[in-house]
């Protein structure tokens, strides 16, 4: 439980660190392309404006472009001088039909002729009015009889995005590693109370186990002396059959408390045929089945083995019978089988209901002392902890088991 708590733990704090860092990551370069695409918008504007060529004095008034210096920084304020030596750019006129009236690729060595007209002609079918071809940014504006559509080459800038794109992740995923050790270092002293804490509940649930036993022992004794010395009575059989109850809790606690985590030292793991263990059980449970009105359906596979501790699989496939049996309505029919799926082995075991069974009844049909029925009378014979004790062993095989309900039914599906 300890280890699940600290994997929990690790799992929840690096999917809350990657979720940060990766909104983090897509909203600084989100902007960063934002601010590309707009300064790119910003010099086709002005390029369109005069025709597809920069003017020879600063417009007046109008939203001035914030020119890049040639390392991709911004300089803010008017267009630079510079400005119109250092950007690459083509035009290109056409008339109504898309046909070619001229072509200036003296600002681009990148670019000829033939390729211009091809982009031109790809923009003017488009019938779209900006956007990217590859990496040249476009804008098409129309007047009279003629579309003037100016390219200007995004690529250096996009380059730079692209870049600092690459950099940011492998920096976040290098921080995520260093972000992981520190968790994983630090996760144990987080969890330390708890397990502390847990560690003193298990020793005391199996220390108070174990002194509870001697005055059992004596209890029962005493109950045989009286036996021998008096006629046997309600009383004394009340004493025997309570001390029993309780004698059957304690062991039942003392055992969940050793399989929890797997941890049973007397456990000897060996090849056992699983398929005759369930068929047994199934049929050493159909009288008692039968005489409280129920009935049990068996369908096993044959010849399924399996290894591992065979006292304690036993245990499991009668902890399910028995669950099944005490919790269907008179008349009610309990199925248990036993197949392959793969690599897997699938125990199910399933029985009718009073009562529809809810999700919450599927989701905490394994926690400790819970029971279905919100009176918790002992009218079934079970203390609620028999489910737990079958979670508790399904996963020391390193299993998996759950509950499922549908209407007025409900089965408990072991994986092996």
């Amino acid at each position: 439980m300890i280890k699940r708590l600290r994997k929990k733990f690790i799992i929840i704090s690096m999917l809350s660190v990657t979720f940060v860092l990766a909104v983090l990551i897509a909203a600084i370069n989100l902007f960063n392309y934002r601010d590309v695409v707009r300064n790119a918008d910003d010099i086709l504007e002005m390029l369109i404006s005069n025709e597809g060529s920069f003017p020879d004095e600063e417009p007046p008034g109008g939203r001035q472009p914030e020119e890049r210096d040639n390392r991709g920084g911004r300089r803010d304020g008017q267009m630079s001088p510079e400005m119109k030596y250092e950007t690459r750019f083509f035009k290109i006129v056409l008339d109504n039909d898309g046909n070619v009236l001229s072509i200036d690729t003296g600002k681009i060595a990148a670019v000829d002729s033939s390729e211009a007209a091809e982009l031109a002609g790809e923009v003017f079918s488009s019938g779209k009015t900006g956007g990217f071809k590859g990496d040249y940014r476009y804008k098409r504006s129309t007047a009279g009889d003629s579309t003037l559509i100016v390219f200007y080459d995004c690529g250096r800038s996009l380059d730079n995005a692209r870049s600092f794109l690459g950099i940011s992740v492998v920096i976040s995923l290098i921080g995520l590693v260093i972000v992981f050790a520190l968790i994983a270092v630090s996760s144990k002293a987080v969890i330390k109370p708890a397990a502390e804490a847990y560690e003193k509940q298990k020793r005391f649930i199996t220390d108070a186990g174990h002194e509870l036993k001697t005055p059992l022992a004596v209890i029962n004794a005493d109950c045989d002396v009286l036996e021998m010395e008096s006629e046997e009575n309600e009383w004394i059989a009340d004493i025997r059959k309570q001390t029993e109850r309780l004698t059957s809790l304690t062991n039942s606690l003392i055992y969940l408390a050793k399989t929890e985590e797997g941890s049973k030292t007397d456990a000897v793991r060996i090849d056992f045929p699983l398929s005759d263990i369930v068929s047994e059980e199934a049929e050493s449970f159909k009288g008692l089945a039968r005489s409280s009105g129920k009935s049990i359906e068996a369908s096993v596979t044959p010849d399924i083995s399996y290894n591992g501790d065979q006292k304690a699989i036993t245990q499991l496939v009668s902890i399910l019978l028995d669950n099944a049996i005490k919790y269907s309505p008179e008349g009610g029919l309990i199925k248990v089988s036993l197949k392959k799926n793969g690599s897997k082995i699938i125990l199910a075991v399933s029985n009718d209901t009073t009562e529809p069974v809810t999700k919450e009844n599927t989701d905490r049909m394994f926690d400790r002392f819970y029971r279905t029925d919100q009176s918790r009378n002992s009218e079934t014979g079970g203390y609620g902890i028999g489910l737990s004790i079958a979670k508790g062993i399904t996963e020391a095989h390193r299993g998996k088991i759950h509950a499922s309900g549908s209407g007025k039914s409900i089965v408990v599906t072991v994986e092996l």
